[in-house]
């Protein structure tokens, strides 16, 4: 048996050549280029010991969290925005994606059309969203699925406040393709900024902070899902939001107007999804 000298120089390629044998060609490519960027990560920055061990720790307490603190760690680096602007290429005229984020839970109520997915009055301003599901041929979408999701005014979401289900719900749009529902008026907030990902932040000089925004993920048969925001027209950090999710054509206009009774006041806002073929 022959042992080969050690070479800084020549240990990426040894490194490659003992994944030649994967059978999958995806995990193959995939492993390839992590190993071949990571070694080229490290002869760039030429981190010490200390400091790499650093990193070590900063993944593995991100890890530990109980939350999904490595979407926030993608959400924040741009990494998510990039993987859905590679994922989902819109079409003109169809309705533009942005981030999932770590606070999507499934199995969310199912809501007749009109209801209320605010279930406490401090969860903020009411609000009433309609709007309409089509396609790019401008034929309404019967049926399609609307899940949606938002923080209240406090800035938290449900999962963060402990496991009842608030501000959340599924809609099933009409056969002409229109849904309504109420909630509240979203206000901005900040991500979780209390572990790894928040220490990231502050030592880059940057905010925590997301523009108000409302989400959806929205499903039909035949057509691509679509998972996306409405951010509110005028909302702070539009500019500098922490994940780099806005996009201006999913800037709505949350109108106050005042309430039944004159005096509490309420939110309206309007948009038509159009969505694209398989």
């Amino acid at each position: 048996m022959t042992i080969r000298r050690f070479s800084e120089k020549k240990l990426t390629g040894e490194v490659l050549r003992r994944i030649r044998g994967t059978k999958n060609k995806r995990l193959k490519r995939v492993m390839t280029s992590f190993i071949t960027h990571m070694h080229h990560f490290v002869r760039d920055v030429k981190p010490t010991q200390e400091e790499w061990f650093q990193g070590i720790q900063f993944l593995t307490e991100t890890g530990r969290l109980e939350r999904d603190e490595f979407i926030l760690m993608s959400d924040t680096l741009g990494v998510s925005m990039l993987v859905d602007a590679l994922n989902y290429k819109a079409n003109a005229g169809s309705t533009e994606s942005t981030v999932l984020g770590p606070f999507h839970r499934p199995n969310a109520p199912r809501y007749p059309l009109g209801a209320n997915i605010s279930k406490n009055r401090k969860d903020g301003m009411p609000c009433r969203v309609t709007g309409t599901v089509r396609g790019l041929n401008g034929k309404p979408v019967p049926g399609a699925m609307l899940d949606v999701w938002e923080a209240g005014a406090d800035g938290f979401y449900d999962m963060q406040k402990g496991k009842a289900m608030n501000l959340r719900g599924v809609f099933k749009a009409d056969a002409k393709g229109r849904f309504h529902f109420r909630c509240v008026r979203p206000e901005f907030y900040p991500v979780p900024h209390d572990g790894p990902v928040g220490r990231m932040l502050r030592a880059t000089g940057r905010h925590p902070m997301r523009p108000p925004h409302l989400h959806f993920w929205i499903t039909a048969k035949g057509y691509k899902p679509l998972i996306t925001h409405l951010f509110v027209k005028g909302g702070r950090y539009l500019d500098s939001d922490a994940v780099f999710g806005v996009k201006p054509d999913l800037i709505v206009d949350f109108k106050k107007v005042k309430g039944a009774t004159g005096k509490d006041s309420v939110a309206t806002a309007h948009y038509d999804f159009v969505l694209m073929r398989k």
